[in-house]
């Protein structure tokens, strides 16, 4: 997952952080890092899910 940069410099592509919540702030930090575009594009089973979760401090709401 490769972010789009064309618009980097454009502060409309970033207004939506004025008065975001500190996850969605942290989360898109967290899905341009390619450290963790590498270990999320690696993690097919559960066991490297849940490895992916502790190395990057993750927790997911329930599916229910």
């Amino acid at each position: 997952m490769k972010p789009d940069t064309s618009q980097w410099r454009d502060p409309q592509a970033y207004a939506f952080v004025k008065g975001a919540p500190a996850d969605v702030i942290a989360w898109e930090f967290l899905r341009r890092n390619p450290q963790y575009q590498r270990d999320f594009a690696t993690s097919r089973s559960v066991k490297a899910t849940r490895a992916l979760r502790k190395r990057w401090g993750l927790q997911f709401r329930s599916q229910a």
